[in-house]
């Protein structure tokens, strides 16, 4: 089926919210808090392939109480964000790369994959109507929450013949109102987030579900996120709790765990390019975390730093355990780290030269 063959309906939100509504929602929307008047809702099936996609007013999905979704968990999803540009235009950051992963995650969970170009058309058409959510403040934007889920209701383990995919829009404020502050991490020695040939490189709801009970675990202990090791030795770096690890030596290199139980991360890819960009070497392998404890002991490690779509790049201050500790001290200069987010957040938001070609633009 071609492109074009996909002809949108769009059916506009009578009850949305006001120019005056909307505007007192982007002073502080926080994230995750709020959604735009409109979602997209796309149709698939054994027989007829991807059908009637819309534009529909946001609100509550019908679904029949024997979905395969809520029996067999199968669904997956993604994230990414519109940014406005100075000019007021909006575009997204390397979108062509979450339909890819998106289309990894489906063949993983046995779903079918959705065409890229069908990917960045929702995107476009929900900007359409959507578009004067996209805030304009200093790192705030507009959160795109694509999902994909099984919707045929019957009880039989198979993989569901009717599937719907749905896109749904939440303004998100600068996620760190007073600068990117070093996260505090609890590494996690009881629970696995995923193991050797599971389900650890989709992005699906059970990974996270996973990972609920242990990120309580941190917040007991005075943590913001949970890290995770490997599940065969329990010694390797995996990943946080919903972001990648990187760690940078004293000679600038840039370090990152490699499994195949980890999601890949579109910012962490862009990150190491910008770092190539500026000469740094980059290794991406099984890190023990033993060679971080030493490494950081040591001082050969001087920073450590999580990334990912939401937050971006935070620095790593420590590293808590039932049995050891690892502190990252302050550097004498500017972090990496910083240096990489700052170059990042120009390039999304139009401030400097696009020279990988990884901006879109949604609104034209």
């Amino acid at each position: 089926m071609a492109n074009q063959d996909l002809l949108w309906q769009v059916t506009r939100n009578d009850g949305a919210k006001s120019a005056e509504e909307r505007a007192e929602i982007l002073k502080a929307p926080g994230f995750g808090n709020y959604f735009t008047d409109h979602m997209v809702d796309v149709c698939w099936s054994e027989q007829g392939g991807w059908h009637r996609p819309r534009v529909m007013p946001y609100g509550p999905i019908s679904i029949q109480p024997a979905a395969a979704v809520l029996h067999y968990a199968q669904e997956i999803f993604e994230g990414l964000k519109a940014y406005r540009h100075a000019d007021g235009s909006i575009w997204s950051f390397r979108p062509e790369q979450n339909a890819a992963r998106m289309q990894r995650s489906a063949r993983r969970l046995a779903l079918p994959e959705l065409p890229t170009e069908y990917f960045i058309d929702a995107l476009k058409q929900l900007i359409a109507v959507d578009g004067d959510w996209v805030p304009a403040e200093p790192e705030t934007s507009l959160y795109l929450r694509p999902f994909m889920w099984a919707k045929e209701a019957f009880l039989g383990v198979r993989a569901a013949k009717k599937v719907n995919f749905n896109l749904i829009a939440s303004p998100a404020g600068a996620y760190f109102t007073s600068g990117p502050e070093p996260l505090s991490i609890w590494l996690s020695t009881t629970f696995t987030r995923a193991g050797h040939g599971g389900l650890g490189a989709a992005k699906t709801g059970g990974n996270y579900a996973a990972s609920l009970l242990p990120q309580q675990e941190a917040y007991e202990n005075g943590c913001q996120q949970v890290l995770f090791l490997d599940a065969q030795e329990g010694k390797y770096l995996e990943e946080l709790g919903g972001m990648n690890i990187v760690l940078v030596t004293r000679d600038q290199k840039l370090i990152t765990p490699d499994s195949d139980s980890i999601l890949e991360g579109i910012t962490l890819d862009s990150v190491l390019q910008l770092a190539v960009d500026r000469g740094y070497a980059v290794e991406q392998r099984r890190v023990s975390i033993d060679e971080w404890r030493d490494g950081a002991a040591s001082g050969e490690i001087v920073e450590a730093f999580a990334c990912g779509t939401a937050a971006v790049i935070t620095p790593i201050g420590e590293i808590k355990s039932p049995d050891f500790g690892i502190w990252m001290t302050e550097p004498a200069g500017e972090r990496v780290s910083m240096q990489l987010r700052a170059e990042l957040l120009d390039i999304q938001y139009g401030r400097a030269a696009d020279r990988h070609g990884w901006l879109t633009r949604l609104d034209a």
